[in-house]
């Protein structure tokens, strides 16, 4: 009767556990939108971008631009190619980058982040021991992929 008991409380335990997980984010929860659009000097624009969690439309800090790049495949002009260097953070999860784009029109500014994993508290019910273990984990980061247009002058 005991082992009956023993068993019954780890499936228990091990079904809370399982079951109490927080839901963490993907990467398509967030996105990159345009701010700003300024000319910077011949054949280069300064483009201020957003990066929002879709669900609840705040911005997210911490992120780490990991690669950026500029072209005209939209505008049908394939290999027309610039570079877009990071040029700082105007304000909370904003970001500002020189692209060089070296003639006017519709551009692809192209983005990889890299958003910190979020801290979330996981608690577990344990009915045979009548007590709840709790830890607080980091979830991994997460990669998001983005293209955002703008115009160039």
């Amino acid at each position: 009767m005991l082992r009956f008991r023993i068993i019954g409380g780890s499936v228990a335990a091990a079904l809370v556990f399982a079951m109490s997980g927080v839901a963490s984010a993907a990467p398509q929860d967030y996105r990159f939108e345009v701010v700003r659009v300024q000319p910077a000097g011949p054949g280069a624009s300064d483009v201020s971008v957003r990066l929002v969690n879709v669900r609840d439309g705040k911005p997210v800090t911490g992120a780490i631009i990991v690669d950026s790049a500029a072209d005209m495949a939209m505008s049908g002009m394939q290999d027309m190619t610039g570079n877009a260097t990071l040029a700082g953070t105007d304000a909370p999860g904003i970001y500002r980058f020189r692209a060089h784009t070296r003639m006017a029109g519709n551009w692809a500014l192209h983005l990889v982040a890299k958003v910190p994993g979020q801290v979330r508290t996981e608690r577990t019910y344990i009915p045979t021991a009548k007590s709840t273990y709790t830890r607080t984990m980091r979830g991994g980061p997460e990669i998001v992929r983005s293209t955002v247009t703008f115009g160039a002058q």
